[in-house]
């Protein structure tokens, strides 16, 4: 399954058929480049190059076939990040209440 960025702008059906002239293209003419193919594809399906360029970097990267972070791991990084936040939150709320309560129970303490 493919991570969309923008999902609902594009449907995943456009952009698997402009990847897959992208791909068809280069492989009918292996002198073609990478750009030189989406600029001839990307016209004919409707989407800006720097975008059908983008997916089919993407393409790449999740196929293994080109270095970079796959959707996937892109994912679960961002889940991880958020985590990691919500855990420094509560870390930070915990410290605030166990300060507040050693207060309560010992007046004398200087903080």
């Amino acid at each position: 399954m493919e991570l969309c960025q923008h999902p609902g702008k594009y449907p995943d059906e456009l952009r698997d058929r402009a990847q897959r002239l992208v791909a068809e293209a280069m492989s009918e003419d292996t002198s073609l480049s990478l750009n030189a193919a989406v600029k001839r594809i990307a016209p004919k399906v409707g989407v800006v190059p720097d975008t059908l360029r983008g997916w089919v970097r993407r393409a790449e990267i999740d196929e293994g076939r080109r270095p970079g972070t796959t959707s996937t791991d892109a994912a679960s990084i961002k889940a991880l990040q958020a985590e990691v936040r919500e855990l420094k939150r509560a870390n930070e709320i915990l410290l605030a209440a166990s300060s507040f309560f050693a207060r309560e129970l010992d007046p004398r303490l200087p903080w």
